[in-house]
Parts: C-alpha cells; structure tokens; sequence
C-alpha cells in the first residue's frame, strides 16, 4: 500500500476546488490508500471502484448506512441485504420504471419543468442553478408524494440538511446537530401525512407506499418516512446537480451544444457523458466483510472504504481521453448507461444500483428539451461562472445565462 503525499487531501480546499488532479495521482500512484481523517480506504481506479459495487460474494456491505445515514434517514433500503432489500427494493421500484414512470410521473415532471421555465422564459437571462436546477427535483419529488406545495421550501430546506449529514467527511459537530434537527422536523412533517394517507389514500407515490404488498410484507410508517428521506436526499441532490452540470458541459464546447440542440436524440449521450465526466456523487462508501486483495494492497475486514467515483469515472485504463468532455465517445455505452450493466460508476452497479436512475433520466431528458426550447441562442452571461463546489457530492453553484426571450 501507498501514500499520496503529493496531492492534496480530500478534505482540504485544494482539493474541495479541482479534485481531479488529486484523483490522478491517486489513481496512478496511490490506487488504495488510508485516510486517516474520515478512518477509510480511499480507492480510485476504475476496476477496483467497479469490484466493490459488483461483489457478489457479500465481501463488501452496505452497514456504513447505519452511522452514514441512519441516524437522519432511519433504516433504508441502502443498508438492507439478502431478502429483506430484494423485498423492500421490490415495494418501491415499480413507481421508478415502465409504465408507472411514463403514466403517473413523466406528467408530474413535464409540469414542473414548464412552471419553473415560464418563469424566466421572457427575461432573456437566469441562473440556472437557482432558478431551475436547485428547484426542479423538489417539486417533481413533492408532487410525486402528494405534498402540499406549502411545505416544499421546508422540504428542500431540511433536504440540504440530509446531503449535508450524509457528505460530513470531516465529522463537524453543527452539520451532525443540524442532520439531527432536520430529522425531526421532517418525521414531525411527514408521519401525520403517511397516516392520513393510509385512512385517505389517493392516486400518488406516498399511497401507492402505503398500499404495497411484497409476499404479505408491508411497509411501516418509519419505512415510509425512511424512504421519502432517502428519496429527497438521493433523488433530488443527483438531479440538481446533473442539470447544472449537463449545461455547464455543453455551454463550454458550442459544437456539441449545438448538435444536441438540433438531434434531441442526443440528450442520452450528453446524460451519460455527464455521469461519466462530472458525476453528482463524487463518493459511495461500503464495508469490507473479509479481507479482500485490491490494487496497491489488502482491505481488512471490518474497514470503511471510500470509492471515488469522480476519479474511476477518469480512469485512462478505461477511457481515452478521460478529462475531454465527449458526448460522441465510443467507449461509454448509452444503451445501458441508466441499468445496473452501465460503463460508468455514477449510479454504483450491483444490487444496489441506483433505484432512482430512470427517474433521473426522465427528469434530465425532460428538463434539457424544455430549457433549449425555451432559450434559444443560450450563451454564458456576465458572470457566468461554472466552477463546481462540493466534495462527497459535487456541481456548478451558478450557471448565468442570456438567450433570446420566448413566449409562454
């Protein structure tokens, strides 16, 4: 095993302001490494990132959930194995794919995306983070639950909180009290709404929960509540992010802006680029269950690993050119880039692959025809500064944009 003296540490602000240097030194030389910091084994490269998500002999857990995101979602489906997660995943995946997806929630996400987009559409100038990208999911997610729309801003407030939580690397204590408070608040929020689903139930997400049954088997009021956490947390941060940074990516090559604007079929590729080139989730930890042979050195059992995704996703041993934005690239797989048999490590693979990714795609796919249809001529504006922030989760605090205004 190695050590990376050379790159900057990833809680530092170097890193917190250009990771991907301090991914290449790692990947190059430092594939597996101990950080002391957050008590994990860093591992970077892309075969060893795709081996733990794919283990299949239960040689990595899911357990760092219980102290990770437990104590503000409760237990989730990301902490379940055997089965209990193939039950509880199988509860709650029918409203994330086929019909169900294209019926019920494409309406809800179609809807949202026009009302956020009316808004500006006349202008002739946004940021699309805080006009658009930070707002969208919410809405889609709160409408998805049947929520009053009263209680959204609440709602993304206490979200925040829960990323915050969940991405605390470094253990400060008020981002841990503020987890805690958001906690109660939204189970105060949201356990009288579950109950009076299950006397009231409507035709939306939260009742369909409500309802379920997998082999007899259903969900509690703390298992709703845990899920709909989990789902703003996990949904809503993702897709924020890939938004911003799916535009960010465009607006800096105008070829392929433009080629996307005049084949929408594109969409797909500019998507699965994106996870691939500036992925949301730049980290996913697990547990090693055993002793298991890495790049560069052992794991031990019972220790903490941190997989970069941001860094595997940039892998030369996997892609050609990996720091060169391409959405014609023919090493990344657009077909199965939204399955658990994807080429990038965006959504993880395995078992615990992204529940979530077609929602994803149907909200990214969605948002990006409406946003080019109703700016047409889109350029930076001034101002206009794409830098990302973020560590555990990362995108563009502010994309300042001027296009030609269009009526509603």
């Amino acid at each position: 095993m190695t050590a990376a003296h050379d790159a900057p540490d990833i809680l530092s602000p170097q890193f917190a302001e250009d990771p991907y240097p301090t991914y290449r030194v790692l990947r190059e030389s430092a594939p597996l490494v101990w950080h002391e910091a957050t008590q994990s084994f860093l591992v970077s490269r892309y075969e060893d990132v795709a081996r733990v998500f794919k283990d299949k002999e239960s040689r990595f857990t899911t357990d760092n959930y219980a102290w990770q995101a437990e104590p503000v979602h409760g237990k989730t489906i990301l902490q379940m194995s055997g089965r209990e997660h193939a039950t509880r995943r199988a509860l709650v995946a029918p409203a994330f794919r086929g019909g169900e997806l294209r019926e019920k929630v494409v309406p809800i996400i179609d809807r949202n995306a026009r009302e956020l987009i009316d808004a500006f559409r006349g202008a002739g100038t946004v940021d699309l983070v805080s006009a658009f990208a930070s707002r969208f999911p919410i809405s889609v997610i709160g409408d998805m639950f049947g929520l009053d729309r009263s209680g959204q801003e609440r709602i993304a407030g206490w979200y925040r909180a829960f990323v915050a939580f969940t991405g605390n690397l470094s253990g400060e204590p008020e981002c841990a009290a503020a987890g805690a408070r958001a906690q109660e608040a939204f189970a105060a929020y949201m356990l009288p709404v579950i109950r009076d689903r299950r006397e009231r139930p409507g035709d939306d997400l939260l009742s369909g929960l409500c309802a379920a049954r997998v082999d007899g088997v259903a969900m509690s009021d703390e298992d709703i509540k845990a899920f709909c956490s989990l789902l703003l947390t996990a949904g809503a941060e993702t897709t924020d992010k890939a938004v911003a940074a799916l535009f960010a990516n465009l607006l800096a090559d105008p070829h392929q802006l433009a080629a996307v604007r005049q084949d929408r079929a594109l969409i797909d590729r500019a998507f699965a680029e994106t996870l691939r080139f500036s992925p949301p989730v730049h980290m996913i930890m697990r547990q090693a269950a055993t002793d298991v042979p890495m790049s560069g050195g052992t794991i031990p059992a019972g220790a903490t690993v941190t997989c970069l995704i941001g860094a595997a996703n940039r892998d030369a041993g996997r892609y050609a050119d990996p720091d060169r934005f391409d959405i014609f690239r023919a090493d990344l797989t657009t077909t199965t880039a939204f399955s658990a048999a994807a080429d990038h490590l965006a959504f993880a693979l395995g078992r615990h692959f992204c529940v979530g990714a077609l929602l994803a795609k149907a909200e990214v796919e969605i948002a990006t025809n409406q946003l080019l249809d109703a700016m047409p001529d889109l350029r930076p504006a001034a101002g206009y500064d794409p830098a990302e922030q973020g560590v555990f989760t990362r995108g563009p605090r502010s994309l300042v944009v001027e296009f030609a205004p269009t009526p509603g």
